[in-house]
C-alpha cells in the first residue's frame, strides 16, 4: 500500500517522519494488524468449510457450527486474560510478540494431518488471537498525546482500515487455496500471513511508544504463585477428568463443547454481576452499569446472528448457491470477504451520515442506533428465510442472496458495533477503565456460545423455523431497546 510519508516537526516515537499525518508507529501497527487479520479471516472463511468436507473433518453442519461458535466465543473470551497479560506480566509489545508466535504455531499445527493436532491448532490461534486482540489497539493509543489528541481518532480509522484490508483479501487467498488446492496449505498460508506481520512489528518496532513496553501494574510474585497453583489445579482438574471418560469409553466430542459453551454463557453473566455488586462504585456509575447491561444484551444477541454469516449462512452457500457469475465460478470462501468491502465502502458513508443529522440536532441516540442495528441484522434472516424455502427442492438460488444478507449485516454492524465500543469506554466505572473493553468482547462470547449450545443440542439452524425464532427475537429486541429508550437514556445520565 502507497504511504504518505513526510517530514514533520513535531517528534513522534522513534522517528520524525509520518504515516498519512500520523505517527510512523501506526503504519507497524497497521501492516501487523492487516496481516494478523489476514490470517483470521482466512481461518474464519475456511474453517466451517474444512469442517464438513469429506476431505476435511467430514462433520455434519449442527458439529460444525458447534466448533466453528465455540472457537470464535473463545477468542473474544480470551481478551480479557489478554489485557491480564499485558497489565501486570509483559506488557503489550512483548504480549503481542508472544501472541504472533502462538497464533503461527496454531496455523502450522493446523497444517499438520490428524484429528488430536487438528484440535490443539484451534486452542493456539484462540489464545493467541485473545493475548494479541485488545492490546494492539491499545499500542495504537499510545502513539498519540492522550485522548485530546486531535489525530487520535483519524489515527484509529486508518487502523481499521488496516483491518478491513486484511479481512478482505484472506478469503481471496487463503480460502481459493484451502479448498481448491489443499485445505491444510490453506492452514500453512495463514500462519505465513502472521509471519509476516510479526516480521513487520519487530522490525517497525523502534517507531512505537516507548509506553508499550511498560508494565502498568507489574503483579508480585505471591500473588503470581497463588495464581499458578490455582491454574495448575484446574488443569490437574480437567486432565483427570477427561481422562477418566476416555478410558472408561464414554468421552464424547460434546464433553468438551457443552461445558466450554456453558462457561461462555455464564462467565459475562459473572463478570457483569460482580462490576454491578462492587460497593466501590458511585451511584452514577451504578446506574451507568445498569444502563450498560441493556446494551449488552442487545449486543450478544447481534452477535449470534452476525457470526452465523460464517458459519449456518456460509454453509448455506456452499450447499445451496449457485457460486458462478458471468460463468466464473468462485470459492464459497470468497462470500467472506463481501462483509468488509461494504465495511470499507459504508464506513465513511455512516460516519458521514451521523455527522450531518447532528449539524441538524437530529442525530439519533446510542440507543437509538442499537435498536435499528438490532432490527435490520433480525430482518436479514427474515430475508435468509427466502433462499431458504426456495431451495427447499434441491435447486440453487442465486448468489445474490447472500449478498444481500451479508449488506444488512454490515448495516447493522456499523450501527452496533463502533457504536458498542464508543459507549463502553464512556460509560465504564473508573476502576474498570481497562476492563470494560474485554467486557465489550464477553457479548460476542455469550452470543457465539448460544449457537454452539443450540447446535449442541441438535437444533437445526439452517432450518426455515429457527431461522425465523432467531430473526423475530433480534427484531422484538431492537423494538424493546427502542421501546425503553428513555429509560435507558436517563440511566445513561450525560453519557450520549
Amino acid at each position: 500500500m502507497a504511504s504518505s510519508l513526510t517530514k514533520d516537526s513535531a517528534s513522534t516515537p522513534g522517528s520524525e517522519k509520518t504515516f498519512f499525518g500520523h505517527p510512523r508507529g501506526l503504519a507497524t501497527l497497521f501492516m501487523t494488524e492487516m496481516w494478523e487479520r489476514f490470517s483470521f479471516y482466512g481461518m474464519k472463511a475456511l474453517l466451517p468449510l474444512y469442517l464438513v468436507a469429506p476431505g476435511g473433518m467430514d462433520m455434519d453442519a449442527a458439529t460444525a457450527t458447534a466448533i466453528f461458535s465455540i472457537y470464535m466465543a473463545m477468542v473474544y473470551l480470551l481478551a480479557m486474560p489478554g489485557g491480564w497479560f499485558a497489565d501486570r506480566l509483559w506488557g503489550p509489545r512483548k504480549t503481542i510478540t508472544i501472541a504472533a508466535l502462538v497464533i503461527m504455531a496454531g496455523h502450522i499445527t493446523l497444517a499438520l494431518p490428524g484429528k488430536a493436532v487438528f484440535f490443539l491448532g484451534l486452542v493456539l490461534v484462540a489464545m493467541g488471537s485473545g493475548l494479541l486482540k485488545a492490546n494492539i489497539s491499545t499500542m495504537v493509543g499510545h502513539l498519540y498525546d492522550g485522548p485530546d489528541d486531535p489525530r487520535r481518532d483519524g489515527g484509529f480509522t486508518v487502523f481499521y482500515i488496516g483491518i478491513n484490508l486484511g479481512a478482505f483479501f484472506a478469503p481471496l487467498a487463503i480460502g481459493t487455496v484451502g479448498e481448491k488446492v489443499n485445505w491444510h496449505l490453506g492452514f500453512a498460508l495463514a500462519a505465513f500471513g502472521m509471519a509476516l506481520g510479526l516480521a513487520q512489528f519487530l522490525l517497525g518496532g523502534r517507531h512505537l511508544s516507548e509506553r508499550s513496553s511498560v508494565v502498568p501494574k507489574p503483579v508480585d510474585r505471591p500473588e503470581l504463585m497463588g495464581l499458578l497453583r490455582k491454574a495448575m489445579l484446574w488443569i490437574i482438574a480437567a486432565v483427570v477428568f477427561y481422562g477418566v471418560t476416555i478410558a472408561t469409553g464414554v468421552y464424547t466430542l460434546n464433553w468438551a463443547i457443552v461445558p466450554i459453551t456453558i462457561a461462555g454463557l455464564v462467565i459475562p453473566i459473572w463478570v457483569l454481576a460482580r462490576i454491578k455488586r462492587d460497593k466501590e462504585l458511585t451511584d452514577v456509575e451504578q446506574s451507568r452499569m445498569t444502563a450498560y447491561i441493556w446494551f449488552f444484551v442487545a449486543a450478544a444477541v447481534f452477535w449470534m446472528i452476525y457470526d452465523q454469516g460464517a458459519s449456518t449462512v456460509a454453509l448455506f452457500g456452499k450447499n445451496s448457491t449457485d457460486t458462478s457469475i458471468f460463468g466464473f465460478d468462485f470459492p464459497v470462501s470468497w462470500y467472506q470477504s463481501v462483509n468488509p468491502v461494504l465495511i470499507m465502502a459504508l464506513a465513511p458513508v455512516a460516519a458521514f451520515l451521523w455527522m450531518a443529522l447532528n449539524r441538524r440536532d437530529k442525530e439519533p441516540t446510542t440507543v437509538v442506533k442499537f435498536a435499528i442495528g438490532l432490527v435490520i441484522t433480525g430482518a436479514s434472516f427474515f430475508v435468509f428465510l427466502l433462499p431458504l424455502s426456495m431451495a427447499g427442492d434441491g435447486e440453487k438460488v442465486g448468489a445474490y442472496w447472500m449478498v444481500a444478507i451479508y449488506f444488512m449485516h454490515t448495516v447493522g454492524e456499523l450501527c452496533v458495533s463502533p457504536v458498542g465500543l464508543s459507549v463502553t469506554t464512556k460509560m465504564a466505572p473508573a476502576k474498570y477503565a481497562s476492563q470494560m473493553l474485554g467486557v465489550w468482547f464477553l457479548a460476542v462470547t455469550a452470543g457465539d456460545c448460544t449457537t454452539g449450545l443450540l447446535s449442541t443440542a441438535g437444533v437445526d439452524l439452517n432450518k426455515t423455523g429457527v431461522v425465523a425464532m432467531e430473526a423475530t427475537l433480534a427484531v422484538i429486541a431492537g423494538i424493546a431497546v427502542y421501546m425503553y429508550r428513555k429509560k435507558v437514556k436517563a440511566l445513561m445520565g450525560e453519557v450520549n
